[in-house]
């Protein structure tokens, strides 16, 4: 069983048991967690609820960890311009186990 769910602005694929790393989430590590933004549940007997169905459904889980990811570096350049410009990134994330799948 697994559903996709809409955090964050991205469609992440979920299932029970597993850690997910989505956008930073408000909330202390320990915390219970809803996302309530379902875009589609498969259910074990291999059918696929979606639309209005999928809407129901509630996906819970406990917030474990926050962090931060890898740097990314942005860099502009113009030939013969001498122009250079730089800048980093570091984007916050939260780890979130997920517990169950409530349709």
């Amino acid at each position: 069983m697994y559903a996709i769910i809409e955090t964050g602005g991205r469609q992440i694929v979920a299932s029970p048991g597993e850690v997910i790393r989505v956008e930073s989430l408000p909330g202390e590590a320990g915390e219970a967690v809803e996302f309530d933004r379902v875009v589609v549940v498969s259910q074990d007997n291999g059918s696929l609820l979606a639309g209005e169905a999928a809407k129901a459904a509630r996906v819970t889980g406990v917030i474990e960890d926050h962090g931060r990811g890898k740097k990314i570096r942005v860099f502009k350049f113009k030939r013969r311009k001498m122009f250079r410009w730089h800048k980093g990134h570091r984007q916050n994330y939260t780890d979130v186990k997920i517990d169950s799948i409530v349709v």
